[in-house]
């Protein structure tokens, strides 16, 4: 029995110091955590430049396929800090990429080398600057001062991959192909900007008369980023260089599968279609034009068109008057206007036997080639058009 109560005894004092131990564990257990969290946080390194947050944003926008999400995020970065180097080259890249998107990208091109204006002006030498006012100004058709800026920007980093390949395009865009090539073979092998590379290689092989190789190397872009819709225009363009238009055709159509209402896939169609005299499907993607772009002349032009070789005179003028009379009203010079509005229309307005329209129509042209506005002629008799004449 006395042995009982001992052991009774011990296990009854175990059981009384087995709380006050326990929360002791629990306190020093609190402790370490606290004081670990309170080292790691010293260690973490501090909240990196907002600018520079919004610029990995729109890098990888951008290898997404996301052009508008890059913009925005190259938005953000120039509010967080104005004229940033790097900002104004992702955004100057995204604006061109996405200026090739649809048919009205003139605004983003020009917007571009506003920004890249302004950015070389509050850092005339850092090279992100000057690579991003070159690959604008390139865009925009100035490739001798593309040439000359990629050239500074190279000489203050020599492995600027982006300067480079801006440097190749300038080359070509000043017909110096073999130079152009040999940059932009460079910036291929360096890697780092593999598909704006592969891009630029492609342009000027394109340029330099080898399509195919064109075609392979903006094939290998794709691979690599199959949601940059401006990548599959081109796929198109230098497959309709070689006469391969069902690769055009499959071209255009994935572009309608990234973006089922791309205005310029639609037109792209329509106009390679009746190429093929598929009557049938040309028609359809002319008529979705102007439904998706009431107020661009270039897509009425292509539906009157089209009406006009299947024989529907009627719905072919008043397509090709609608594209008329868009072209005058919103200003377009006289000789950038198109002729076929006004010479199919007079035309399919004489089968119709509507000699008003016509001779409205045919002095309207006469008028307009008065000025020089029209290398293309369109007369009749001093006495009008035939079919307008009464008879005496």
């Amino acid at each position: 029995m006395l042995i009982t109560r001992g052991s009774r005894y011990r296990r009854s004092r175990a059981r009384r110091w087995r709380v006050p131990f326990a929360i002791l564990n629990g306190i020093i257990a609190g402790v370490l955590v606290w004081g670990m969290g309170w080292v790691n946080h010293l260690m973490e390194p501090a909240p990196s430049n907002p600018a520079e947050a919004e610029i990995e944003a729109a890098e990888r926008a951008f290898d997404n396929g996301d052009l508008d999400g890059a913009v925005a995020a190259a938005e953000r970065a120039f509010a967080a800090q104005p004229q940033h180097p790097r900002a104004a080259l992702h955004m100057a890249r995204a604006l061109v990429y996405r200026s090739y998107v649809d048919y009205d990208g003139a605004t983003d091109r020009r917007r571009a080398l506003e920004l890249t204006n302004a950015a070389l002006q509050a850092h005339p030498d850092d090279p992100d600057a000057l690579a991003a006012r070159a690959f604008a100004l390139h865009a925009d058709g100035q490739s001798l001062e593309a040439y000359r800026l990629a050239e500074r920007a190279l000489r203050r980093d020599a492995r600027h991959t982006f300067a480079r390949l801006t440097l190749g395009l300038a080359y070509a865009g000043v017909g110096a192909f073999e130079r152009g090539l040999s940059e932009v073979r460079q910036a291929v092998r360096a890697g780092d900007q593999a598909v704006d590379a592969l891009r630029a290689q492609a342009v000027v092989q394109s340029d330099s008369g080898r399509y195919r190789d064109a075609a392979s190397s903006i094939d290998q872009a794709i691979a690599l980023n199959r949601a940059l819709i401006p990548l599959h225009f081109e796929r198109a363009l230098y497959a309709l260089q070689i006469g391969d238009s069902g690769a055009a055709n499959t071209a255009y159509l994935r572009v309608l599968a990234l973006d089922s209402g791309n205005v310029k896939a639609h037109l792209r169609l329509c106009e390679l279609n009746s190429t093929l005299r598929q009557r049938e499907d040309a028609l359809r993607y002319c008529q979705r034009v102007p439904e998706l772009a009431p107020d661009w002349s270039k897509g009425w032009h292509a539906l009157g068109r089209e009406y006009f070789l299947g024989g529907d005179f009627r719905e072919a003028q008043t397509a090709l008057n609608r594209c008329s009379t868009l072209e005058v009203l919103q200003g377009v010079a006289p000789v950038e206007r198109t002729f076929d509005c006004w010479y199919l229309q007079g035309q399919a307005a004489e089968l119709n036997g509507d000699c008003p329209a016509l001779l409205t129509t045919y002095n309207e042209f006469r008028a307009m080639s008065a000025s020089g506005a029209f290398r293309e002629t369109w007369v009749y008799p001093p006495e009008g058009p035939a079919a307008c004449v009464t008879n005496p």
